[in-house]
């Protein structure tokens, strides 16, 4: 095996284990069917889900992002949120993604927040805009999914406090009154969540390791065929 071979396996298997994502938990709903505050398991992986409302809220898994179900609730106040607690003991590199919408009247303005083993919340950026559920934007069924409602948000922010610990917790937060729609968040308005995947990308030395370790055995392999 020459240099460039030995080289390029290694680069290989280098590119793949950068990407490769590790999913800690994945809610799709398709199973827990939500029609309470939860908590729910994950479809994938363990942890739990569940709302939190001041008022006597509606929950119901209607149609999702390209899924039979998702988890949406009624009766939307300022500092209400949905919450995905997991946990990342022996795990780093942690990313979240998340597909949501609202009705008309449902909220439209939300901040992502986190907390670890319990402590106080943080917000991670500012907050983000929730689109309306409907024209002009493809409304949510049970066959097609639409990356526009997804998000991805940027965890760099947090350094390392989200690596190994027994609780992580995400919140997605009502933050204003003003709708996905411009206007003022209804009581019937809705807000839903789809596809909450939490995971985590093996860290790179791991992969440098292995890339090298594959070196190693090309080289000696080539130095025994010399002999």
């Amino acid at each position: 095996m020459t240099k460039i071979a030995t080289l390029s396996i290694a680069l290989v298997v280098l590119s793949h284990a950068a990407a490769k994502a590790d999913t800690i938990a994945d809610w799709t709903f398709e199973t827990s069917l939500p029609t309470t505050a939860g908590p729910f398991s994950p479809e994938v992986g363990s942890g739990s889900a569940s709302g939190s409302h001041v008022g006597a809220t509606v929950y119901s898994s209607p149609a999702g992002n390209g899924s039979s179900h998702s988890f949406s609730s009624t009766l939307w106040a300022v500092g209400d949120y949905y919450q995905f607690n997991v946990s990342t003991v022996g795990d780093t590199g942690i990313q979240l993604s998340f597909d949501q919408t609202s009705s008309g009247t449902g909220p439209g303005n939300f901040g992502l927040f986190y907390s670890v083993n319990g402590g106080a919340y943080t917000q991670i950026g500012s907050n983000y805009t929730v689109l309306d559920n409907g024209t002009p934007n493809p409304a949510w069924n049970a066959t097609t999914s639409s990356s526009t409602y997804t998000f991805t948000p940027d965890l760099s922010s947090t350094g390392t406090a989200l690596n190994n610990d027994a609780t992580v917790s995400f919140r997605l937060v009502d933050e204003t009154t003003v709708s996905a729609s411009g206007g003022t968040v209804g009581t019937g308005g809705t807000d839903r969540v789809d596809n909450v995947i939490v995971s985590t990308v093996p860290e790179p030395s791991a992969a440098l390791s292995l890339a090298a370790g594959i070196g190693v055995i090309g080289l000696r392999r080539r130095r025994f065929a010399a002999r």
